[in-house]
């Protein structure tokens, strides 16, 4: 099986925040990390289309952590498909993205008077009422993603419990999902306030340190390149 895999960070605009959705795809199979806030998916369609992939060509979704503006499209997309999508994530987010558990960060303690009031009226509804769909394949540390060579799966707790990021091998590049962020181009830390635990979030972090990562791509700010390991004892050390 082909496990040369090219990549594209999507840059999706959604008003007040951009977001960096990664598409990955080969031959034969083309992989979605990660699908935005919900109303995504013609973004999404013509990112597809931008880089001369068929939209017919995906095959999976690998869904990060459970937070709305990751899972937000996967109904929609799930939908549009004329195949039934492999959907992976971790088991202990599996629940949330499933819909038997209230989003960690949509419970009461997590989303206070101040957020609500600063959501857009026209989404709290999708606040109210997540979006869900069932998880068919979970991910493991250290393997590979199932059915697809080339791609291993790092389990990065913190920012919720069962936050992953994954390892392109043959591009030596690293989707890390929230587990960094990235400002004009350099590496950031996990943002605290919305990081549910920032301790483990940085011990997680110290796992990259020992993958050989020429590009990151971060879901909120793009990619980082270059000095990669530096940047990262820069995070972990403070």
């Amino acid at each position: 099986m082909d496990s040369q895999w090219n990549f594209r960070a999507l840059k999706i605009n959604l008003g007040s925040f951009t977001i960096f959705p990664t598409l990955l795809w080969n031959k034969t199979n083309a992989l979605l990390v990660d699908t935005g806030m919900p109303g995504t998916l013609a973004a999404l369609q013509e990112a597809f289309a931008e880089n001369d992939v068929p939209f017919e060509k995906l095959s999976a979704i690998i869904i990060t952590h459970q937070d709305l503006d990751h899972i937000g499209s996967l109904p929609e997309l799930m939908e549009a498909s004329n195949k039934r999508l492999a959907v992976f994530a971790h088991e202990l987010d599996k629940p949330y993205i499933e819909g038997t558990k209230l989003l960690l960060k949509l419970s009461g303690e997590k989303l206070t008077a101040e957020k609500w009031a600063s959501i857009p009226d026209s989404l709290k509804p999708f606040y109210e009422n997540p979006p869900s769909a069932d998880v068919t394949h979970l991910l493991t540390d250290k393997a590979e993603l199932e059915g697809y060579p080339g791609i291993e799966v790092i389990t990065t707790p913190g920012h919720t419990p069962g936050h992953v990021s994954l390892y392109i091998k043959d591009k030596k590049t690293l989707i890390a999902g929230d587990a960094l962020t990235c400002i004009d181009g350099k590496l950031a830390g996990p943002v605290a306030q919305h990081t549910l635990n920032m301790e483990e979030a940085l011990e997680s972090a110290a796992k990259f340190l020992h993958y050989d990562i020429n590009t990151v791509i971060c879901y909120h700010g793009g990619i980082a390149a270059g000095n990669i390991k530096e940047q990262l004892k820069a995070i972990i050390t403070k």
